[in-house]
C-alpha cells in the first residue's frame, strides 16, 4: 500500500507529537481538531518546537519551515481524507468507534485506521466500527518525537496486511515498532503497571516519600523514577491506565490504584502540564 498522507486526529499533546514525527518523516500530514483553541495552540507549539530543534543544530537550515508546511491544520471532519489515520482523541470507546465510522464513510476502501489508545481494548473499537479488518492500534509514547518505541496492537479482526502496513509506517517514521495482540496494557503498561503502584504502594505505607523513592531507582540506573515519570506523563492518563489494566485483568489486589494518585487527578494536579503533580515545575508561559 503507498502511503501519501497521514491524518491525525486530536491536537492535544500526544496527537502534535505524532503529527511531528510524520511530517518530519516526509509525510504531507493533516492535524484535526474540533476545539480551534487547541488547533491554534498546537500549531504555535508545533512551529516553535521545530524552530527550536534547527536553532540547536538539530535540524538543517530552513527544514523547520519545511517541516512545518508539510502540516495542515483544520477543525473540519469533512476535509479529513488520508491513506492511514491515527487517532489521539479523548481515551474512551465510544468517541474513538464514532471517529472512525465518520471516517471510513468518507475514505477509500483501503484507509487504515489506527488508535492511539494505550489501555483500551483495540478490538473492541474495531468491533464498534464498519471496517473491523482495517482497525488496529498505534501506540506512541509521549513524548512522540523523543521515544522510539510503538506498540502495533493487531485486534481480533485486524487484516495481517494492515499490521504489517502500519508496522513498516512506523519504521519509515524512524521508530522502532514492536507487533503484539490486544492484551490489557498490551505489552508496555503491563509491565510497567508495578513499577508505579509499587512505589507509590510504599508511600501509601509510609515507608518513604516520593523523592526519596525517586533518588534510589535513578541511582540504580533507572532514567526517571516513577513519580519524576508520573508527572511527565500526565496523572490523568497513568491513573487512566492503571485503573483500565486493573479492571480488564479481574481486579488484582497487586495492581490496584493508588487512592494517592487519584487525589492528585481529583485536584487537577496532573504532573508537568499543569506545574504541580508530586513536584512543582515552573511555567513555560
Amino acid at each position: 500500500m503507498t502511503i501519501n498522507r497521514i491524518c491525525v486526529c486530536g491536537a492535544g499533546t500526544m496527537g502534535s507529537g505524532i503529527a511531528q514525527v510524520a511530517a518530519t518523516a516526509g509525510f504531507s500530514t493533516l492535524l484535526y481538531e474540533l476545539n480551534e483553541n487547541v488547533l491554534t495552540q498546537a500549531r504555535d507549539q508545533l512551529q516553535r518546537q521545530l524552530e527550536r530543534l534547527e536553532s540547536k543544530g538539530k535540524l538543517q537550515a530552513g527544514e523547520a519551515a519545511t517541516i512545518f508546511n508539510r502540516i495542515h491544520f483544520t477543525g473540519g471532519l469533512s476535509e479529513c481524507t488520508a491513506d492511514v489515520f491515527i487517532e489521539a482523541i479523548i481515551e474512551k470507546p465510544e468517541p474513538k468507534a464514532a471517529l472512525f465510522n465518520t471516517l471510513i464513510k468518507q475514505n477509500s476502501e483501503t484507509a487504515i485506521f489506527a488508535t492511539n489508545t494505550s489501555s483500551l481494548s483495540v478490538s473492541a473499537i474495531a468491533e464498534a466500527t464498519l471496517a473491523p479488518s482495517r482497525v488496529a492500534g498505534m501506540h506512541f509514547f509521549n513524548p512522540a518525537p523523543l521515544m522510539k518505541l510503538v506498540e502495533i496492537v493487531e485486534g481480533t479482526q485486524t487484516a495481517p496486511e494492515v499490521a504489517a502496513t502500519l508496522t513498516d509506517l512506523t519504521r519509515r517514521m524512524g521508530k522502532t515498532p514492536v507487533r503484539c495482540k490486544d492484551r490489557p496494557g498490551f505489552i508496555v503498561n503491563r509491565v510497567a503497571r508495578p513499577y508505579y503502584t509499587e512505589a507509590l504502594r510504599l508511600v501509601e505505607e509510609g515507608h518513604a516519600d516520593p523523592a526519596t523513592l525517586d533518588q534510589l531507582l535513578e541511582g540504580l540506573g533507572f532514567r526517571l523514577g516513577p513519580f519524576r515519570l508520573m508527572d511527565l506523563i500526565g496523572h490523568d492518563v497513568n491513573y487512566a491506565v492503571s485503573s483500565s489494566v486493573y479492571e480488564q485483568l479481574g481486579r488484582p489486589e497487586r495492581l490496584r490504584p493508588s487512592y494517592i494518585q487519584e487525589a492528585l487527578v481529583k485536584k487537577g494536579e496532573l504532573g508537568q502540564k499543569t506545574g504541580k503533580g508530586f513536584y512543582h515545575y515552573q511555567s513555560e508561559k
